[in-house]
């Protein structure tokens, strides 16, 4: 099958409708689901999506939830299909993270799943992601390469690619991701969807107290701001363990509100990667018509430049620790990806005195880039500088051109990764070639619900749920 051809036949519902014809009882959990595990098998050929995928439990599940529904029993996600990336636990099967090998099943759910579980969703399975998240495309020796559904010759992205795939295809409504780097808004913007990076802690991350230095956190993946938002709501809050708690937000609520008149800043200028980064005319071209649309909805839009300093001297040590630590825990350390083994002996020696070093100039950089929230409620920049690459284009890299290439192609994702906070991906139109980009709405500490109602106006206006990948 074609990737057109299951374009044709996805079904786009999002996952509130899903929700709510299974309270009224027009589609059963069953159907639902049942029809997702085909459209998951249709495009796994040509996507690739899914690293596992949990047929029968799934349809148990959905079964259960057909009971439980006609018992009279009301959750916000009761019978609805989701996936999760391979980085989050799932109780009985490995989390490989884009791993070759061989590894436990895990014995229990991490949080963010027990979370979606006791919303009463289904896990269909887990998505491909690269190894250990470290790039930002979904292609590797354990799975082959993850492929967008707007184009297969290019990639989703990374290293939440799977999930991207997985939600843009219609092979299920929403999905979680993980971001170190931009790792959920990256795909996002390559595959037309939207993608919350929440403030840190947000989203626990247990078994994980602090992934990848305090870079990492968990959010959705969806086709419409309202249900990312919804999806966010069912998974955020802490684990009793977990060292960042913020309290709660009500994102669904924010869907519902209109954003006021708000001060925003178009910032063009990357934070300092030394390789010239600037960004396509195609991306330059879109994000403006954005801002554009910003201004006419009556918010003040102007240009101007967030303080980043040399963020990157808080970024490089905690990233390459972050990737160290991970990559010390896998049981055969020889079927990691070159890069990878660089990353271990980088990380080693990064460890320690200068990584803490890093970590302490956080409070000082919130101080200096924060500072730009003192006249702007909102900051717009590209998501990416680059379009979706062509599958394969980072094959054969060392470790050193692979990052050279990363930092040009998604300079301006990373630095909110380093002080915390969130942000989040709207698509923001098409290159000539019809490839996706996106446009990065970024926030102070706790700012989740000002970017969804922000985001929430703009889907009213510019309706990109409403186009889908090219049928044929």
């Amino acid at each position: 099958m074609t990737t057109d051809e299951f374009a044709t036949t996805a079904d786009f519902t999002g996952l509130a409708e899903q929700a709510r014809m299974l309270r009224e009882g027009q589609v059963t959990a069953r159907e639902l689901v049942a029809a997702s595990l085909k459209r998951i098998e249709a495009s796994q050929p040509v996507l690739n999506a899914f690293r596992h995928v949990r047929t029968e439990d799934a349809l148990a599940e959905a079964d259960a939830a057909d009971r439980r529904l006609a018992a009279g029993e009301r959750l916000p996600l009761l019978g609805v299909p989701v996936a999760v990336k391979d980085d989050t636990d799932v109780a009985g099967l490995p989390t490989l993270f884009g791993c070759r090998g061989e590894i436990a099943p895990a014995t229990a759910d991490g949080e963010p799943v027990r979370r979606l579980r006791a919303a009463g969703a289904v896990v269909v399975g887990k998505t491909n992601a690269c190894e250990l998240g470290q790039w930002p495309f979904t292609e590797g020796p354990a799975f082959g390469a993850t492929r967008n559904p707007w184009s297969p010759a290019h990639t989703p992205g990374g290293s939440s690619g799977g999930s991207a795939a997985a939600v843009a295809a219609g092979l299920v409504a929403g999905a979680l991701g993980s971001d170190g780097a931009g790792s959920i808004r990256i795909p996002s913007a390559w595959t037309h969807l939207v993608g919350i990076k929440p403030q840190r802690g947000r989203v626990s991350l247990h078994p994980h107290t602090d992934a990848f230095q305090g870079l990492a956190v968990n959010g959705p993946l969806a086709r419409t701001v309202a249900d990312a938002a919804l999806l966010l709501d069912v998974v955020q809050g802490p684990h009793p363990e977990d060292r960042h708690r913020p309290g709660a937000v009500d994102a669904s609520a924010a869907a519902r509100r209109d954003p006021g008149r708000l001060r925003i800043a178009v910032a063009w200028r990357p934070p300092l990667t030394l390789t010239g980064a600037a960004p396509h005319p195609d991306v330059r071209r879109a994000v403006t018509a954005l801002a554009e649309t910003l201004a006419r909805l009556g918010h003040h839009v102007e240009e101007a430049r967030p303080r980043y300093g040399l963020i990157g001297l808080g970024f490089v040590p905690r990233g390459t620790v972050g990737v160290a630590e991970a990559a010390a825990l896998h049981p055969e350390p020889a079927l990691l990806d070159p890069r990878t083994r660089t990353a271990l002996r980088n990380g080693r020696f990064l460890a320690g005195r200068i990584v803490r070093a890093a970590r302490a100039r956080e409070a000082r950089q919130h101080r200096r880039i924060g500072s730009v929230f003192a006249t702007y409620d909102v900051v717009l920049t590209p998501t990416t500088a680059a379009p979706p690459p062509a599958i394969g284009t980072f094959d054969g890299l060392g470790a050193w051109r692979t990052n050279a290439a990363m930092a040009a192609a998604c300079p301006y994702a990373w630095p909110w990764n380093v002080l915390g906070w969130p942000a989040m991906n709207v698509p923001a139109g098409f290159t000539g070639d019809g490839l996706p980009v996106g446009a990065q709405l970024l926030g102070p500490a706790g700012g989740e619900e000002r970017l969804v109602s922000l985001a929430v106006q703009l889907e009213a206006d510019r309706r990109w749920h409403e186009r889908y990948p090219p049928a044929p």
